[in-house]
C-alpha cells in the first residue's frame, strides 16, 4: 500500500465526517501542466474527446485533517501498470490530481450488538476507517485478506473487536478464505452490522451466504464489490450494472 497525503485550501469547507467515504480521483495525463489540467476538469466530459478526458478512479478517504486541510488516500501498489498506482508511486510535493466528492461514509450509524468487517487490500481503507469510527465498546470480528505479512496495518480499533489477517498472495486467482472463515465462525445473537467489500466474485458468494444462510437484513449490511479479477474499473462498473439488471 502507498499512502499519499493531498493538500488543498478548499478542503476547509469539507464535512469532517467524510473519513471512510469514497471519492473520484481525476488523473492528469502524462506531462500535462497544472494550468491545462485545471481547464480540462472544468469542462463537461461530454465536451471532451476520449483522449482529453482525465482517467477516473474510485478511492476511499482514509484520514481527513481539517486543521491542515489534508486528506490521506491509500493506493494498492500495482506498479506502473495501473494509472492511479503509477501516479501515486511517482507523486512528489507539487504533484497534482483532481478530486470529485466525497460522498457520505458507508456506515453513518452504529447500533449493532456485534459487528462483522471483511475486506481485501482494495477495501482495507474503508474497513479501517469504519472500525475507527465504531463505539469504543463495540464487539465483533474483522477479517483482512492481504498479500503478505508486510501489508498488516495497525489502527485504533475497539478492544472488543477481534482482528484476523489472512494471506492470499496471488490476487489474480479467486480466494475462498474469507467465506471459509465465516462458515466456521460461531454466529452471534442480536443485531449484526457488516462492512464488507472486495473482489466482486467473492463478494457475490459472501452476500448470498449472509442473506440466505444467516438471514442478514439488508438495512444492517454494507456489502460491495470494489473490483473484479481481470477487469479495470470502467469494465467492472459495466459488469456490475449488468449484474444489477439481471438481478432486478
Amino acid at each position: 500500500m502507498l499512502r499519499v497525503t493531498l493538500h488543498c485550501p478548499s478542503l476547509k469547507d469539507m464535512d469532517s465526517s467524510r473519513q471512510g467515504a469514497h471519492c473520484k480521483l481525476l488523473l492528469p495525463l502524462p506531462e500535462m501542466s497544472k494550468e491545462v489540467f485545471k481547464q480540462i476538469i472544468l469542462v463537461r466530459p461530454s465536451e471532451l474527446s476520449a483522449e482529453q478526458r482525465p482517467i477516473r478512479r474510485t478511492y476511499t478517504i482514509r484520514h481527513f485533517r481539517i486543521e491542515t486541510m489534508e486528506i490521506d488516500i491509500d493506493f494498492v501498489n500495482h506498479g506502473d501498470k495501473g494509472p492511479a498506482s503509477s501516479w501515486a508511486r511517482h507523486a512528489t510535493p507539487g504533484s497534482f490530481i483532481g478530486l470529485l466528492g466525497p460522498a457520505s461514509p458507508k456506515i453513518k450509524d452504529f447500533y449493532a450488538d456485534w459487528y462483522l468487517v471483511a475486506a481485501d487490500m482494495s477495501a482495507l481503507p474503508v474497513a479501517a476507517a469504519t472500525i475507527e469510527a465504531m463505539p469504543r465498546d463495540a464487539k465483533g470480528v474483522a477479517i483482512f485478506e492481504i498479500t503478505s505479512e508486510a501489508d498488516q496495518q495497525s489502527f485504533n480499533a475497539p478492544v472488543g473487536l477481534e482482528i484476523h489477517w489472512l494471506l492470499h498472495s496471488d490476487t489474480h486467482n479467486p480466494s475462498s478464505a474469507q467465506l471459509s472463515f465465516l462458515k466456521k465462525m460461531a454466529w452471534p445473537k442480536g443485531i449484526v452490522q457488516t462492512c464488507i467489500a472486495g473482489e466482486s466474485g467473492l463478494i457475490k458468494k459472501l452476500r448470498q451466504y449472509l442473506t440466505t444462510e444467516k438471514n442478514l437484513p439488508k438495512q444492517d449490511s454494507y456489502i460491495s464489490g470494489y473490483w473484479k479479477i481481470g477487469l479495470v474499473e470502467d469494465e467492472h462498473r459495466a459488469w456490475k450494472n449488468n449484474e444489477s439488471k439481471l438481478a432486478g
